[in-house]
């Protein structure tokens, strides 16, 4: 069975956007992402992502080992265009990259301006689990009081994240995705602190 490109895409979206307003809210994307069998260089919901979020309209970028791959796969599948990750709008950090690949697309990724902040990136990173590692607790917008999150990476991103996101309307939207095709989405709003380390 292959992936729907307009029923499965749909059904994926909206578990985006649940998780983008209820930040804190793990999404399964098992449904759409176990009908890509083929290993094409990420997991199979950074595809799903990729084919939901890409078109000819906006430009992306790959961190990984396989960048190469990786990006013929999005451009064919897309036609969006490859750029530097100082102009792209979509940013991918695959689960190969070397962390400093992380705190560099973190870094240079652009945030917008005050006159349009929606020009800004949103990072979509793979992580080893999103049931495991670093307890976050989350607060902002969507949030009742306060949430909990747990994400398996280096934690360096959160100073990168908390900086370049400290003048609103201004900053990054990122979306982590793991390897059981759970994914969970941190808007820019989206305060986060580390509670503790499992």
């Amino acid at each position: 069975m292959s992936l729907d490109l307009i029923h499965d895409i749909q059904s994926a979206y909206r578990k985006l956007i649940d998780s983008l307003s209820r930040p804190g809210t793990v999404s399964d994307l098992s449904a759409e992402a176990g009908k890509l069998g083929m290993d094409q260089g990420c997991l199979p919901s950074t595809q799903v992502l990729a084919a939901m979020l890409l078109d000819p309209e906006v430009s992306f970028t790959v961190f990984s080992e396989r960048k190469a791959q990786v990006t013929h796969v999005f451009k064919q599948m897309s036609y969006a265009r490859e750029v530097d990750a100082s102009e792209a709008d979509f940013i991918f950090v695959l689960g190969d990259a070397p962390s400093e690949d992380l705190t560099r697309a973190l870094e240079i990724a652009k945030i917008g301006d005050l006159q349009d902040p929606h020009f800004s990136a949103t990072l979509i990173i793979e992580t080893e689990s999103l049931s495991n590692g670093t307890k976050l607790r989350l607060s902002g917008p969507g949030i009742q009081s306060s949430s909990n999150a747990k994400v398996t990476i280096n934690d360096a991103w959160l100073d990168i994240r908390a900086a370049r996101n400290c003048e609103y309307p201004l900053g990054l939207d990122i979306i982590f995705v793991d390897a059981a095709h759970r994914l969970l989405a941190l808007p820019r709003t989206t305060q986060v602190l580390v509670e503790e380390v499992s």
